[in-house]
């Protein structure tokens, strides 16, 4: 009986959420949601009270909603910089809120017509969305020790509301040039945010001492060494990780055309962000992985048989998503330990590559172009790298004494 009960009261979302995306939420009856789902009407009302019940749950029920607890713990769990924290949150709001656009649209534009108890609960589930997002800044902020002009639940209204106003005019209007796209708009709105909420002496600690967290290399290898055994996929994927230093967003636009090799150098043409050139390493933390004609990917592209554009493929044949990237790693990485005693993130991945690309001798300028970063977010990369260089220069002098002693 309960599973039959569920069944029923998820038909009736479900319906009810195609018709309020494709005709409105004013130009939708309950009798419709009552025929698309196949119950009797009464049914409805007996789940719902009336049809902005319905939309209520629609609402609290949709991705944007939807374990936004669970997943805000999991993110605060992760090794990650206060810059990156918050852009990991707004990225995945945001890919929440693209979902639904059109029910986003519907209720932004007819919202004033609710009876007043329906946007009353409305309320009541933004407010508790937000409870879970300022409990998440609060653990983030406490974590890197940041000292806030607002208390928690202002900056997580703020935010929420700057993100909301983005998937409006996202959805709603074309051909603006108010950034030039949804990265350059979170860097911005990271920024932004972190200058605003936090006093001047954090800010400078926070913006150019962001947490710099790179991998030694025997874990490197060892995530390559499982790659390889996972299958020329996700080889390749792996080693563009570590080769190219990119990020998940950014492989996931890649295409064919954007591979440019030769016998003296393998690059790839960034679409995303700001346009640019990649190199493709052959050397990962001191160890070669082929050559720029023969490596991982392009071992990966020889074994194609389809006519797809995209770069890289799912299970299924399609274009590779973000997410679906983002499993491979976690996949990949189970089991593994950091010297922190966390599993690998894979934006680390990308953080090993600029510290390590820094050690060999290139300047933040530089650096500057191949990334699309600014010299601010660099600024602890550089740190980091002359860290990793002292280090290596202090065992080197101990090796050294140890050799004069024994001549001695």
């Amino acid at each position: 009986m309960s599973n039959q009960v569920i069944s029923t009261r998820q038909r009736i979302i479900n319906a009810a959420r195609s018709l309020f995306a494709t005709q409105g939420v004013t130009e939708t009856t309950t009798k419709q949601v009552a025929e698309l789902a196949e119950v009797n009407e009464v049914t409805i009302f007996r789940h719902f009270g009336n049809k902005h019940g319905l939309l209520l749950a629609v609402i609290s029920e949709s991705p944007v909603f939807q374990e936004l607890d669970e997943s805000l713990k999991i993110q605060a769990s992760q090794p990650a910089s206060v810059h990156q924290a918050l852009k990991n949150y707004c990225e995945d709001r945001l890919q929440a809120l693209e979902k639904v656009p059109d029910l986003v649209r519907s209720v932004v534009g007819e919202a004033g017509n609710y009876p007043l108890e329906n946007r009353q609960a409305l309320g009541r589930s933004l407010t508790q969305a937000n409870h879970y997002v300022a409990e998440y800044l609060a653990t983030v902020m406490e974590r890197e020790q940041l000292h806030t002009h607002l208390p928690a639940d202002k900056l997580a209204s703020l935010l929420n509301s700057m993100l909301v106003g983005y998937a409006v005019i996202e959805f709603t209007s074309e051909f603006h040039q108010l950034w030039v796209d949804r990265d350059e708009f979170l860097e911005n709105l990271v920024a932004l945010f972190l200058k605003g909420a936090t006093n001047s002496t954090s800010l400078g600690e926070s913006i150019s001492t962001e947490k710099v967290i790179d991998l030694p290399a025997n874990l490197v290898h060892l995530i390559l060494q499982r790659a390889k055994k996972s299958g020329l996929r996700d080889y390749a994927l792996i080693y563009i990780l570590f080769a190219a230093g990119l990020s998940a967003s950014e492989i996931a636009n890649l295409e064919r055309s954007h591979q440019i090799n030769n016998v003296n150098q393998h690059l790839l043409q960034i679409t995303q962000g700001t346009p640019r050139q990649v190199p493709v390493n052959q050397w990962i933390m001191g160890k070669r992985y082929g050559s720029y004609t023969r490596n991982p990917l392009t071992q990966w592209l020889k074994s194609r048989k389809d006519e797809h554009t995209a770069l890289f493929l799912n299970n299924e044949g399609m274009p590779i998503s973000e997410e679906e990237i983002q499993r491979i790693w976690q996949k990949l990485t189970e089991g593994l330990l950091t010297p922190e005693g966390q599993q690998p993130v894979i934006e680390q991945a990308q953080q090993t590559w600029c510290v390590e690309m820094l050690m060999k001798g290139m300047n933040l300028e530089q650096m500057n172009l191949i990334t699309g970063w600014n010299l601010s977010k660099l600024q602890p990369y550089a740190r980091r790298s002359k860290e990793k260089l002292a280090l290596e220069q202090a065992i080197r002098l101990d090796h050294k004494s140890k050799q004069v002693n024994r001549e001695s």
